[in-house]
């Protein structure tokens, strides 16, 4: 099905249901195969391939007219799969880039950026993900699109760009050879200025050169010729 054509009520909704269906498994797999932390040296630039695919079928919900469930009330998916491990395990891998500054969001007049983590990122996109596939596995179709749209909107969609937006910042500083600056004593559970001073903490922090981490990570410079 042509994605010009994904507004239209009167394709048929099974063939879309598929293939978002498919892609949604796809990345929970990949995604949890890469946590396992067995090919290391991979992780970051595979999580790129995978969350870019992953917003391409969220754009495909987001271009969809909306799509109304069958009944008012959503039925009990039963409880959510514990993600914890899967967030310690990104959290491990990902170290000491995990953590990275985010605008929320970016129409807001002077929005203050954020402190987010990657590992949080991607549990919690999975957490969004696996609950509308419990309701498609069950055989609430109509259900879990609806699901994955409007979560797509308001939850897994910005997480899922912020996210893309520092691994993709992560690969440019070093395939461009240009040193991370390295955000010193930047959590979560702080604001990013918490401090109070109003300079970026990126100019204060001390230097991490790219290639500390560009190995461990799965990334190579790039070199003239």
């Amino acid at each position: 099905m042509s994605d010009a054509t994904l507004h239209n009520a009167r394709q048929n909704p099974d063939d879309f249901a598929v293939s978002i269906s498919d892609s949604i498994e796809s990345f929970i797999v990949a995604v949890t195969e890469v946590a396992k932390g067995d090919e290391p040296d991979s992780a970051v630039p595979f999580l790129l391939l995978e969350v870019s695919q992953l917003l391409l079928t969220g754009g495909r919900l987001g271009a969809h007219e909306d799509i109304v469930p069958d009944e008012r009330y959503e039925p009990d998916t039963g409880p959510e799969p514990d993600v914890d491990d899967l967030r310690e395990r990104f959290a491990a891998l990902l170290d000491p880039v995990d953590v990275y500054s985010e605008v929320f969001d970016p129409y807001v007049p002077r929005s203050e950026p954020v402190a987010c983590r990657i590992s949080d990122d991607l549990a919690d996109i999975i957490t969004d993900l696996r609950h509308g596939l419990a309701h498609y596995r069950a055989g609430r179709i109509v259900e879990a699109l609806w699901w994955w749209q409007f979560s797509y909107l308001t939850n897994w969609g910005p997480t899922a760009s912020a996210a893309l937006r520092a691994l993709q910042s992560l690969v440019a500083h070093v395939r461009l050879d240009q040193p991370l600056d390295e955000l010193d004593g930047l959590d979560t559970d702080s604001g990013v200025n918490g401090d109070g001073d109003e300079e970026r903490l990126a100019e204060e922090a001390g230097k991490v050169m790219a290639a500390e981490i560009a190995g461990p990570l799965g990334l190579r410079e790039l070199r003239g010729t």
